[in-house]
């Protein structure tokens, strides 16, 4: 073989190398970006587009700051695309759901958030250190910031969530609360459907637990199961639990006659398929952390163990908190005008 051939050949070798190494870059990429990779865009929040709901002619003297829970399944991307149509709706008829229990007391605000994946979730692992999770926080964050400055004109509000929404909130709280000013605009946090913990009250002593119905800048907390229910992922050992029924922290049972009506949607509308007064009591099971109930028709407890109504958190108490929402804004009104 001559020179010639010699240096062809090793042209030839090397570009065959070349392109096989171009060729597992690009499929190490597409693998990547096929498993969760891929990060949609994020919100621009001075936008409508990336707000659910920003009231834009507020006429009520106390704001809600609202994060909606799970509502994305997909294993990827991890993170929610906020522009995709469905997943749209789908948060918009969960925040008719539950914020709903808010509108006769205060202006709402609630941002989209690119929030991770139910897939994702991981009871043994600490959920708060999850680089999906922290994407979808640091969007509410950035919408929390700007509504702050270019919407809340001073107003006092409520922050209020559910499940992974109450997850981003209680991040909220520990990072960015320890805040006199936030802390005296703060009327109530309702962090429902999550694990509110004894480490929080002690490692963050400006988040402390309600007691009572009217007491204010409060954590009201809870997580509604069967009795005997087990395996919530939402449930972490020592969570706090206050009863919506009758506003105590012990296990004083609350008796159905206590419940102001139990309200239930119609699929993917904001209209009322029925509504229950006297529908079931609860008691807090102070072993467990978890508000017990035992209502009297079948429920279907989705991607969550049997008896875990955590679905229903909202649903089971929905007149009991729009009253209590009431009397939190009344209470931290007449106190501060004093």
């Amino acid at each position: 073989m001559n020179n010639s051939h010699a240096k062809a050949l090793v042209n030839v070798r090397q570009s065959i190398k070349v392109y096989f190494i171009l060729f597992l870059l690009g499929a190490m990429a597409l693998f990547f970006f096929g498993c969760g990779g891929s990060v949609p865009k994020a919100p621009d929040y001075s936008q409508d587009s990336s707000w659910i709901r920003r009231d834009s002619a507020p006429d009520k003297a106390v704001d809600v700051f609202y994060v909606y829970p799970t509502i994305y399944t997909a294993e990827s991307p991890v993170n929610m695309d906020i522009q995709n149509a469905d997943l749209r709706q789908s948060a918009k008829h969960i925040y008719d759901m539950q914020a709903s229990v808010y509108f006769k007391s205060a202006n709402m605000f609630a941002p989209y958030y690119r929030q991770m994946s139910i897939t994702e979730l991981d009871p043994d692992a600490d959920m708060y250190q999850n680089e999906f999770f922290k994407l979808g926080y640091e969007d509410v964050w950035r919408a929390f910031e700007y509504y702050l400055k270019n919407l809340n004109d001073g107003r006092p509000f409520i922050l209020a969530g559910h499940s992974q929404g109450s997850m981003v909130l209680i991040a909220l709280l520990r990072e960015h609360f320890n805040d006199p000013k936030l802390q005296e605009q703060l009327v109530a946090a309702y962090i429902i459907g999550y694990s509110v913990t004894p480490d929080d009250f002690k490692n963050y002593p400006w988040m402390r637990p309600a007691a009572k119905a009217d007491d204010i800048g409060v954590i009201i907390s809870y997580n509604t199961q069967a009795p005997g229910a087990t395996g919530s992922p939402v449930l972490l050992p020592g969570a706090y639990c206050i009863n919506p029924l009758n506003w105590m922290t012990d296990e004083t049972p609350a008796d159905k006659s206590l419940n102001l009506g139990a309200v239930f949607f119609k699929d993917t509308t904001d209209q009322i398929n029925r509504e229950v007064v006297n529908y079931v009591g609860a008691y807090v099971d102070q072993n467990t952390g978890a508000l017990i109930t035992s209502p009297p028709d079948k429920f279907d407890s989705g991607p969550f163990p049997k008896g875990v109504y955590h679905k229903y958190d909202y649903n089971f108490w929905y007149r009991n908190l729009e009253k209590n929402v009431g009397l939190r804004c009344e209470s931290y009104l007449d106190q501060n005008s004093k």
